[in-house]
């Protein structure tokens, strides 16, 4: 099985050949604690996710509303590291983990650790790529250079307000997909999205190299349902991180109603 950028466009292009929209679930890494971590990614993938968003927390998730924030906060007590997280995806690979799992954190912990070092290590463990969602392109050309280099997935982050032009050059510039973030502001379940979000990921497909993958507000199959024709594929996180939560006392039950809400949702990536 081919790793990185490569694996990760391909599974979403493997979804859409079968009239259906990718499924991308996300957890934060050590919540509850870094123990389920594992179980709860191999949960992910027997459920029917075709590429997994795993959270490296922090203190100060500007992206993220209250659900992850919290999340993130129980995960600090941890203690978690990027290695940590890098060596439980190098024994899962061992294992026969196939999935594809891009890494999204905030920048301070990656270059911390440094971008030449995180990247040649993720590509040792089989980690396939980063999200880092406050890189802003016109800073991120070292983590650019390294993910190339590394042949990993760097996903760039486009708002409802991006202007076309600066779209198509973070489009350019990502690989393995781009992350189209449906509504401005943070993270979080919503009853409803914009009204021309349909639109906006029909442009954003036309300019993009590379899948277009729509998060931010999604919670609900209806809503993956409606969406699914307009993107490459959908991305539901805090109504996931929201479940742990409040399962995190009964391991079991948490790990049963996770795989059985996330197989609701990816049954509703079926393009009618």
């Amino acid at each position: 099985m081919p790793r990185g950028a490569e694996a990760v466009e391909a599974a979403i292009r493997a979804a859409n050949e079968r009239g259906e929209a990718a499924f991308i679930p996300f957890i934060e890494g050590a919540d509850p604690d870094p123990g389920l971590t594992e179980d709860l990614l191999w949960t992910l993938a027997e459920a029917g996710a075709e590429v997994i968003e795993l959270g490296f927390p922090f203190s100060d998730p500007l992206a993220d509303g209250p659900t992850i924030q919290e999340a993130a906060q129980r995960a600090l007590r941890h203690r978690p590291t990027i290695p940590f997280f890098l060596e439980m995806i190098s024994r899962m690979r061992r294992a026969g983990f196939e999935v594809p799992v891009v890494m999204m954190g905030y920048l301070n912990p990656f270059f911390r650790l440094g971008l030449r070092r995180f990247a040649k290590e993720a590509r040792k463990a089989g980690l396939d790529g980063a999200i880092i969602p406050d890189l802003p392109l016109e800073e991120a050309g070292e983590w650019l250079r390294e993910a190339k280099s590394r042949k990993l997935a760097a996903v760039m982050l486009a708002a409802p307000t991006t202007p076309p032009e600066r779209l198509e050059k973070i489009a350019q510039a990502s690989s393995g997909f781009l992350y189209y973030v449906s509504i401005t502001g943070i993270t979080g379940e919503r009853d409803r999205l914009p009204d021309d979000l349909a639109l906006k990921l029909d442009l954003a497909r036309e300019l993009s190299p590379v899948p277009v993958a729509v998060g931010f507000g999604i919670s609900k199959p209806s809503q993956v349902k409606n969406l699914a024709p307009f993107a490459d594929a959908i991305v539901v996180g805090s109504a996931i991180v929201k479940l742990i939560s409040r399962l995190a006392d009964d391991p079991k039950r948490m790990l049963r109603e996770v795989g059985d809400f996330v197989r609701s949702l990816k049954e509703a990536t079926v393009r009618s």
